[in-house]
């Protein structure tokens, strides 16, 4: 379905009785309201249904609460989790006084992004891969009272439950980094994921692949195809919906949560992208590792502001759990070819230059996929338009380096406040573009501020439970 017409039509013709219209605030979790279907017109789909935001975080204060979801005609699926026939409709948001968009909505960031990339005339079509890592836990609990605080995870895969009774107990435990990726019964969740992967293939979410990752305890992927920006965060927001909800119906849960595991990998999510021009990829070329030369500026971009992007593809305090020096993740500003060691990694794709890409390693599936592909295309640009070389790949396991050779790479922040000072002193290649507003950018600084920081360091460790543990 791609107009509203199509969309009345089949709400007529399958007599679907509700309609579940579903936006993202901004700290990124998908919020939802549900009307009766007469409720929905043709002005649905141009000036949208009101609602009240004055509660969304980060949004409206009480005084200014009426707006409108704006339904878009190409995101409507058949909700898999709902008893009654429901229409999941994903929308953006507008500001009913004035019928502009709201310039706080993530959607409408991101879709100013790619008007953005037009109007330089670079590219038209920005190509966003995700690749979200979570882990999949049989028991979740943590608290946070006057007299005492802790976190409890579990999962019947553990390492930490060889000695368990579990009448019986069948020794099938994944050790410690060792979950890439033995096959069943080591790897108990072949089959959920698989419901997980042609659930989301039911919802238009185009799929590709399934495996278990590197820690024990339940770490997990599901792979989906490359797409444009916007799609990509859609199809994102609905990778997270369905794993959420298939968990739910084996009595499991799922968090994607950088670091919910001690001593352990973290998860990750990797950014694959590109930019195209009339359908031709503009990455490919004759440089380094077969890219172009704007491919190398592109990158040149993400490494220059990789500490403010941060704040954005990493912004929670538990990004810097898993972002620290000499583990697995990727804190080492350097690029390099088929090197998963570097923050980018351009991978070694053969010789179609529709492949050619980079990706970017340091982002967790904490961000908002929206405001967080929308402000690394923008750093892209800044270098392409600035011509800002990379340097010298960096072609070496950085992991293995000796202390004098770290001290001369960049590194990322070690804290999300640190992160958030760096976005305060560099944030013109986001605002200049028009694609993010300084009042954005303030208001995205003072929330994590007060909500966050400020909460972590008046409260201990286990707090973060209380922030992130539904993300």
């Amino acid at each position: 379905m791609t107009t509203p017409q199509e969309v009345l039509k089949r709400i007529k013709d399958e007599k679907i009785q509700m309609i579940d219209l579903k936006f993202i605030d901004t700290p990124g979790t998908w919020q939802h309201l549900t009307v009766f279907h007469n409720q929905i017109d043709e002005s649905s789909f141009t000036d949208g249904v009101p609602f009240d935001g004055s509660s969304i975080r980060g949004w409206k204060g009480i005084e200014e609460s009426d707006m409108t979801m704006v339904l878009d005609p190409n995101t409507a699926w058949i909700d898999p989790f709902m008893k009654e026939p429901t229409l999941s409709i994903i929308c953006s948001i507008k500001e009913p006084r004035t019928g502009e968009w709201y310039n706080r909505c993530p959607r409408v960031i991101a879709q100013k992004a790619i008007e953005y990339l037009a109007s330089t005339g670079l590219g038209d079509t920005a190509f966003f891969g995700p690749e979200a890592e979570f882990f999949i836990f049989d028991d979740v609990r943590y608290d946070q009272t006057a007299n005492e605080g802790y976190y409890h995870v579990d999962s019947l895969e553990g390492r930490w439950n060889t000695g368990r009774k579990e009448s019986p107990n069948l020794g099938y435990k994944t050790r410690f980094k060792e979950g890439y990726f033995p096959v069943p019964p080591t790897d108990s969740f072949q089959d959920i994921r698989t419901e997980m992967l042609l659930t989301m293939a039911a919802c238009g979410v185009p799929i590709e692949k399934q495996h278990h990752e590197v820690a024990t305890g339940g770490q997990c992927e599901l792979g989906f195809k490359f797409g444009k920006l916007i799609e990509a965060a859609d199809w994102l927001m609905t990778y997270k919906y369905v794993i959420k909800n298939v968990a739910r119906k084996y009595g499991k849960t799922v968090t994607f949560m950088p670091k919910p595991i001690f001593g352990d990998n973290g998860s990750g999510m990797h950014c694959h992208q590109s930019i195209w021009k009339g359908g031709q990829p503009l990455f490919a070329g004759d440089k380094y590792a077969g890219m172009s030369e704007m491919g190398l500026y592109y990158i040149g971009g993400i490494l220059k502001h990789a500490p403010a992007l941060l704040a954005i593809t990493n912004p929670t305090t538990n990004s810097y759990k898993r972002l620290v020096p000499g583990y697995e993740a990727p804190v080492n500003l350097a690029y390099s070819q088929g090197n998963r060691s570097a923050s980018v990694r351009i991978p070694l794709s053969g010789d179609n230059p529709k492949a050619k890409r980079l990706e970017f390693r340091c982002p967790d599936a904490t961000s908002n996929p929206y405001l967080a592909f929308a402000a690394m295309l923008c750093a892209g640009i800044d270098g392409i338009k600035n011509k800002i070389h990379p340097g010298e790949p960096l072609d070496k396991n950085i992991y293995e380096l000796s202390p004098e050779e770290l001290a001369k790479i960049p590194s990322t922040p070690g804290s999300l406040e640190l992160a958030l000072e760096a976005l305060e002193n560099d944030h013109a290649f986001l605002t200049d573009t028009g694609v993010f507003s300084e009042d954005f950018i303030q208001n995205w600084i003072d929330y994590k501020l007060a909500n966050e920081v400020k909460q972590m360091q008046l409260r201990p460790h286990p707090y973060e439970f209380f922030l992130y543990y539904d993300c």
